[in-house]
């Protein structure tokens, strides 16, 4: 072979290819006392690792390459893990328990309290609004809790978590959960699941009872479980389950960007409004066939100036591609969620509330699956149509036949509870409340024309021009000011008109948010 280059190859040609040569062996050299380098040094160091014994052991990894550790713990937690494990068992006075449920006892009387001690409630999510909840069901006298998370505690959950503390960042919430509940209610048992609910393992996670079955006790299917998800797909995946098997379940919505505690609700899925959270979940639900018959926990507290929204991705994460492979894990939110500590808690309270309430018997006065104002703003709502129809009846020319008026009962309820916060604008009252226009339209009270070539009789009437009075009130409005020539102005205090502007600002503020 070489003779054969030799005769048809130039010296240059030989030269390079003999230069090629040489650099793939001392390369190929190279490679090969690399990788006996490596393996050495991979074999010395597995040698080094001694074997697992008491004084060397290894912690498990989750699926997601998180520690399975419990938590750090001191003496203090330890010997409360001794005694929790002998009260589980039996080894705790009846009297000491009954006097730590005392106030409850009284409450919910000897056979609620039964219940609520016999039960068996899931939590699944153990953020903010789940840690609160189950920190108030062991409190108040749960004995069998399951809480399922994935998750592990950060800095970031100390603002709004009800049990972590500084030494559990970097553990796993379930176990942060237990540990402190073994301190507070030693004999309530907490099966720790240390998972990611999904479609596949939604059915064993929501299993019967399983973890330290007495002999005295059936393995029971969950009274209750709470649904503490702020991931969109699992959330819906555990609600759809759940109906679909009558499994009684409450969801909690979104108490991101919150702030008001007395716009928090409990209702049915298909009434919860002004929750981006709750509107996406009932869209989703609605397309696998369920509509209603899931109580939630939202917030009726509407966006605005001022107030906190979500944070923005940068465009520099824009400009990369794939913002969804930001988050934690496939399908998660990729956006940090502004929010004040005190939101979720009380959210979580609220579900823990109506879970006990249901399994002892209580009597729950609110309406759940109704927002509870239905009538008054139907009635609302009719004497303004009616004050419409006679306004343009008193109109020469005007047919106040079949007469539309652009204002819905959401609106109603959006003007009579947000803007005007239920009270007359005159004198403050909460009573026989009407809504009315402020002033008499320039043009007077005419059928808008442009509608008519489609068949439809409508009235302008701008939310920004109506008021809340009361109904005496509102026929002396209609009476001096709709139909006589007195302008507001000269019919009522400088506080009336600074509280009907200000208040007609603010639902021009709010107009760019519907």
């Amino acid at each position: 072979m070489s003779q054969w280059l030799q005769r048809h190859t130039s010296p240059t040609v030989q030269l390079s290819l003999a230069a090629a040569l040489g650099a793939i062996a001392a390369t190929s050299v190279i490679f090969t006392a690399t990788s006996i380098r490596r393996r050495r040094i991979t074999e010395e160091l597995k040698a080094s690792i001694p074997d697992i014994s008491k004084e060397h052991h290894a912690t498990p990894l989750t699926e997601y390459g998180a520690a399975m550790r419990p938590s750090i713990t001191n003496k203090e937690d330890e010997r409360a893990a001794q005694i929790a494990a002998r009260a589980r068992k039996g080894d705790f006075d009846e009297e000491l328990i009954l006097e730590q449920l005392a106030r409850n006892r009284v409450f919910l009387k000897d056979e609620g309290l039964a219940k609520l001690r016999d039960a068996f409630v899931v939590v699944v999510g153990l953020g903010g609004v789940g840690s609160h909840c189950v920190a108030a069901l062991a409190r108040s006298g749960v004995s069998r809790i399951r809480i399922i998370d994935f998750d592990q505690v950060t800095l970031s959950s100390l603002n709004r978590h009800a049990l972590a503390t500084l030494a559990d960042v970097g553990t796993p919430k379930v176990h942060c959960v237990r540990k402190r509940l073994e301190q507070i209610c030693p004999w309530a048992r907490i099966d720790c699941r240390n998972e990611l609910l999904s479609s596949q393992t939604t059915e064993p996670l929501l299993a019967k009872w399983d973890f330290e079955v007495r002999d005295d006790e059936d393995c029971k299917e969950p009274d209750w479980v709470v649904d503490a998800i702020d991931n969109i797909d699992s959330k819906v995946g555990l609600l759809h389950y759940c109906a679909l098997k009558g499994i009684k379940v409450i969801s909690s919505m979104g108490a991101g960007c919150k702030s008001d505690p007395t716009r928090i609700q409990v209702g049915d899925i298909s009434t919860s409004v002004e929750d981006p959270l709750s509107k996406a979940t009932r869209r989703r639900l609605r397309a696998k066939g369920i509509k209603d018959g899931i109580p939630v926990v939202f917030s009726t507290e509407k966006p605005g100036e001022g107030k906190a929204e979500l944070l923005p991705i940068a465009d520099e994460e824009y400009e990369k591609g794939n913002v969804d492979k930001l988050g934690v894990l496939p399908e998660f939110r990729v956006r940090i969620l502004p929010v004040l500590g005190t939101m979720p808690a009380m959210f979580g309270y609220t579900v823990a509330n109506h879970v006990m309430c249901s399994i002892a018997g209580y009597p729950m006065d609110y309406r759940v699956g109704e927002r509870g104002r239905e009538k008054l703003y139907d009635s609302i709502l009719s004497g303004l149509q009616g004050l419409e129809e006679r306004l343009v009846r008193s109109t020469p020319g005007q047919d106040a036949v079949g007469l539309r008026i652009p204002i819905s009962r959401e609106d109603v309820a959006y003007l009579v509870e947000e803007v005007f916060r239920g009270r007359s604008v005159v004198s403050g009252l909460g009573n026989r409340l009407a809504l009315t226009r402020w002033r008499k339209p320039a043009e007077g009270f005419r059928v808008d024309e442009t509608y008519l070539k489609d068949g439809q009789k409508m009235i302008k009437l701008p939310m920004a021009d109506l008021v809340l009075m009361t109904k005496e009130e509102a026929q002396k409005h209609e009476r001096e000011v709709l139909r006589g020539s007195t302008a507001p102005e000269d019919l009522y205090e400088p506080a009336v008109l600074n509280t009907v502007e200000r208040r007609h600002r603010e639902e021009l503020a709010y107009e760019r948010y519907r």
